[in-house]
């Protein structure tokens, strides 16, 4: 009679809740198939509006993961169990975790801040912190440097929101600002003339925008010329490291002198 009595119950109980089960079951394949379906449209509608690469993964996965908590939150409810104890629980957590990660999420938001407003983007020559580089990837807790000579520098996001950024990658043209001596015994004409010639030939010099050669300062041994012009921004260095060979080379050819420091000493014999 007892046997028969578990077995009824078994069988009760599996009446009860085969439906559920299989509402369950149904509702988190049919859930999740909709939850990719959702992803990759919001993917393809991402890329018809070109926004930017780096972007895109982070979105796509962060609405993947929501929509798939909501269809096991659904699939939860058919049992009869309390969504709202789920979302108590996981709220609790999510509350632990963050005062157990406040570095690191706060990291995380500041990624997510850099890929919404774009301070910078990938292939940017950037300042930032005392280094210097390329920037190679663009991640949610760290901005990824390459320097000039070939190192990876590795800067939490954090960090980088919370100081100053110099993007010298911002703007297509830059100007080059520079300081050449001559001699007080030279012409000063003559060496304004010889400047101006090297600019003509310098790469990536911008003629429309001309130049500007005017004596800065009339230093302890020399008179100081501040030569200002501009170039295309990836020419820079080029045009930097140009002018300060060519002009050397210029002034001797010319007979133009660059003085150095140097100091007179004067012997007083008794």
């Amino acid at each position: 009679m007892e046997d028969f009595l578990s077995v009824q119950s078994l069988s009760n109980l599996v009446i009860e809740f085969a439906p559920r089960l299989a509402g369950a079951l149904l509702t988190l394949i049919v859930g999740f198939w909709i939850a990719a379906r959702l992803s990759k449209l919001v993917g393809r509608s991402m890329d018809r509006r070109n926004i930017d690469p780096t972007i895109r993964p982070f979105f796509i996965s962060l609405v993947s993961i929501l929509l798939k908590v909501l269809v096991v939150l659904s699939a939860a409810s058919m049992f009869g169990l309390q969504v709202t104890s789920f979302i108590a629980i996981i709220s609790a957590a999510a509350f632990a975790i963050g005062l157990a990660l406040q570095g690191t999420l706060g990291h995380l938001a500041s990624g997510v801040l850099i890929l919404i407003f774009k301070p910078y983007k990938v292939s940017d020559f950037i300042v930032v912190q005392g280094y210097s580089g390329t920037v190679k990837e663009i991640q949610l807790f760290n901005t990824i440097l390459t320097t000039l000579d070939n190192r990876i520098v590795i800067i939490p996001n954090g960090t980088i929101t919370g100081g100053a950024l110099e993007n010298l990658s911002a703007n297509p043209e830059r100007q080059i600002d520079l300081t050449f001596g001559i001699g007080y015994g030279d012409d000063i004409d003559k060496a304004r003339a010889v400047i101006e010639t090297v600019i003509a030939q310098c790469p990536g010099y911008i003629a429309d925008k001309g130049h500007n050669i005017f004596v800065k300062n009339l230093g302890d041994s020399s008179v100081d010329f501040a030569v200002r012009f501009w170039t295309k921004g990836g020419d820079y260095w080029p045009a930097f490291f140009f002018m300060q060979e060519n002009i050397k080379k210029a002034f001797d050819r010319e007979g133009v002198n660059i003085p150095f420091p140097q100091m007179d000493v004067h012997v007083k014999q008794n």
